[in-house]
């Protein structure tokens, strides 16, 4: 088994067999990575073989400065941004801050066990891809507004209140699934007695 530094140095000097044993290492997290900015999981590979591609052909400008995942992610979102960019659906869904409004519902709070993964993954995932992307961005990823800003190349309070209008929808989206699972609890209850 290779160390980390031993298949990068690998990597560096173009060895295939090394190549593989990266990607085959590290597929599955990107490919997690890049199923967050588009919908279909076809597109997600494609943006997958592409990320890897820059990865083999940018690998010697890792200077071990940092974690290597660390720059790997790095990568692989600035591709789904690239990815983003090329894509004509991404200019609908962006509001200015103005437009915004805050009210009571953005104070509920929710228990971690309330939900499974995958329902907060398809909540996050069912989002415009303006409000997903954005909210990937900054909640998952910690980028800040204005990184977000030039990233996408909106202005920051576009940034801010995507990033809003996404906390607003998911907030709605996990109170309706929240309904749905008591509704069948009382339903089952029902059933019993």
């Amino acid at each position: 088994m290779l160390s980390e530094d031993q298949l990068i140095e690998k990597c560096k000097k173009q060895d295939r067999a090394a190549q593989k044993i990266l990607y085959d290492r590290y597929a599955g997290l990107m490919l997690a990575i890049c199923m967050r900015y588009v919908y279909e999981r076809s597109e997600a590979e494609d943006i997958l073989q592409e990320g890897f591609l820059k990865i083999f052909l940018k690998i010697g400008e890792f200077e071990g400065r940092g974690s290597f995942e660390g720059w790997l992610k790095r990568i692989f979102v600035n591709t789904a941004i690239t990815h983003y960019h090329k894509s004509s659906k991404h200019n609908k869904n962006h509001y200015e801050i103005s437009d915004v409004q805050e009210n009571k519902f953005e104070k509920q709070k929710y228990n971690e066990a309330e939900f499974t993964r995958d329902e907060l993954f398809n909540v996050v995932n069912s989002l415009p891809e303006g409000y997903r992307i954005v909210f990937n961005l900054y909640a998952i990823e910690g980028y800040k507004h204005k990184e977000i800003g030039k990233l996408l190349k909106i202005d920051i309070n576009t940034s801010k209140s995507q990033y809003s209008r996404a906390k607003k929808l998911i907030r709605k989206k996990l109170n309706h699934l929240k309904k749905e699972a008591k509704k069948r609890t009382d339903e089952v209850t029902e059933r019993i007695n």
